[in-house]
């Protein structure tokens, strides 16, 4: 086996969320952390979702994450519903 899985995690009050990524499904775990943020019976912030979201571009960068940072600033709650 020589693919390589990223593992992130947080804990927060008594809920655990983890995400497991690699290469090919980074864009998708981006999403999902927008999607949870959305979610308001979970307890997942949009702060959560940025710093969670900086980690994987960190992990697994790309040379559009320039752009994609300065295309997040401009979306809202509204955009994930």
């Amino acid at each position: 086996m020589d693919k390589e899985i990223n593992v992130l995690a947080l804990v927060k009050g008594g809920e655990k969320f983890m995400f497991l990524f690699d290469d090919a499904n980074r864009d998708e775990t981006l999403r999902q952390l927008a999607r949870f943020a959305a979610d308001p019976e979970l307890d997942f912030s949009w702060y959560d979702a940025a710093m969670l979201s900086r980690k994987i571009r960190d992990a697994v960068p790309r040379a559009d994450d320039w752009q994609m940072d300065g295309e997040l600033d401009s979306l809202s709650t509204e955009d994930f519903r």
